[in-house]
C-alpha cells in the first residue's frame, strides 16, 4: 500500500507539500499540484482518514442518536438527516436506544470515542440521564429536535406544535362541529402539553366549551386510540368530531369505530397530526398536520455544520411551522 512518502519521491517534493496539496491548507504552484495529483493517481494512494482526522481534528462524522424510532414520523426525519448529511460531505453514525438506559450509555460513549465532530438527538421524551449525560459533553457540537432541556449551549429545532393544534382544531370548527373532543399524547412531554394548548385556544377563541369526558391522554400508539374511541362511544353524549395528538392514534380510533359500524367521516370527523406517509393510504384518507419532516432532518444537519464551523458556542431554538394536509377524514357538518 502506498505512503504519502512514495508519492512525494514519485512527485518529487516533500511529504509537507504533498499534504498541503491534498487538504488545501497552502497554496502550491499548480505544475506542482499537478505533479502530486498524477503520482497519488499512478500509486492509487488514499490517504488515512483517521491520520487526517487527528492532523485536523475533524472526522467528518456526525451521531445521530434516536430515542424512539416506532413511530413511522421518525423514518422520515432520519432520510432527512441522512440526505443532507451526504450533501454536506459528512457520514452518519445511527443508534436507536429505545428507552434502555444501558443502550444510552453505551452509545453514548462509542460516538464520542469515535470523535465526531458534532452530536444530533432526535428525543421523544425528557429523559433525567440522557439530558445530563448530554451536558457533560458541553464542549461537543450539539443539536435536539423535537424537545429537551434550557441550556446555553445546545440547539434545538422543534415543531411549533401550539400553532398545529390549533389549525387542527380551527379546521373542525370551520366545517361546523361544535361537539369536539381531543386524545392527547402523554401529557408529561411537551409536544402533547402544546398540542392540547392549541386545542384549547381555538375552542376558547370560538367560545365553545370543552367536554371534560372527551378529552382523554393516549401513549402516541394505536391501541390508546382505539381505547379512546371506546370511552368515547360509551357516553350518552357524544362529540361529531375529534383532534386526535398524532396519526397512529387517530388511525386506532378510525379502526376502532369501523368494528363498532360508525362511519367516518360521515358520523365522526377525526383528525390527525404529524402527515405520516400511510396516512394518504388510509381508508379514509387521512386529514392531518403536516410537519416538514425531512426539512426537520435537513436544518439539523445545516445548523450542527454551521455550529462545527463557526465554533459556535451559544445554542438558539429554531421553530418550524406546521401546515394543514385536508383529505377525507373529516366531514362538514350540516
Amino acid at each position: 500500500m502506498a505512503t504519502i512518502k512514495d508519492v512525494a519521491k514519485l512527485a518529487g517534493v516533500s511529504t509537507t507539500t504533498v499534504s498541503h496539496v491534498l487538504n488545501n491548507t497552502r497554496f502550491v504552484a499548480k505544475e506542482t499540484q499537478e505533479r502530486v495529483y498524477a503520482a497519488v493517481q499512478s500509486l492509487n494512494y488514499a490517504p488515512s482518514a483517521v491520520a487526517r482526522s487527528l492532523k485536523v481534528n475533524q472526522t467528518r462524522t456526525l451521531g445521530l442518536l434516536v430515542t424512539s424510532s416506532s413511530n413511522p414520523f421518525f423514518a422520515e426525519v432520519v432520510q432527512g438527516v441522512e440526505a443532507e448529511c451526504f450533501k454536506e460531505g459528512y457520514s452518519l453514525l445511527l443508534c436507536t436506544i429505545e428507552g434502555d438506559r444501558q443502550k444510552l450509555r453505551h452509545y453514548l460513549t462509542t460516538l464520542v470515542a469515535k470523535r465526531i465532530d458534532g452530536l444530533l438527538i432526535m428525543c421523544t421524551e425528557y429523559d433525567p440521564l440522557l439530558f445530563s449525560l448530554l451536558e457533560s459533553y458541553e464542549s461537543l457540537p450539539q443539536v435536539i429536535m423535537d424537545w429537551g432541556p434550557s441550556n446555553e449551549f445546545m440547539d434545538k429545532i422543534q415543531d411549533n406544535s401550539a400553532q398545529g393544534g390549533y389549525l387542527a382544531t380551527q379546521y373542525l370548527i370551520d366545517q361546523g362541529h361544535t361537539d369536539i373532543g381531543c386524545v392527547t399524547g402523554p401529557m408529561e412531554k411537551l409536544p402533547s402539553q402544546q398540542r392540547f394548548a392549541g386545542f384549547q385556544s381555538a375552542m376558547d377563541k370560538a367560545k365553545l366549551p370543552i367536554n371534560p369526558n372527551w378529552v382523554i391522554a393516549g401513549d402516541f400508539e394505536a391501541i390508546s386510540g382505539e381505547q379512546a374511541f371506546n370511552i368515547i362511544w360509551s357516553s350518552a353524549k357524544r362529540p361529531t368530531a375529534m383532534f386526535v395528538g398524532n396519526d397512529v392514534m387517530a388511525m386506532g380510533m378510525i379502526c376502532a369505530a369501523y368494528k363498532q359500524g360508525v362511519r367516518v367521516p360521515e358520523t365522526l370527523s377525526v383528525i390527525g397530526y404529524d402527515d405520516i406517509p400511510m396516512a394518504e393510504y388510509f381508508i379514509p384518507p387521512l386529514t392531518s398536520i403536516s410537519q416538514p419532516k425531512r426539512d426537520l432532518g435537513k436544518l439539523a444537519v445545516t445548523t450542527i455544520v454551521d455550529k462545527i464551523q463557526c465554533k459556535r458556542k451559544k445554542g438558539k431554538t429554531l421553530l418550524l411551522e406546521p401546515s394543514l394536509s385536508i383529505r377525507y377524514s373529516v366531514s362538514r357538518r350540516k
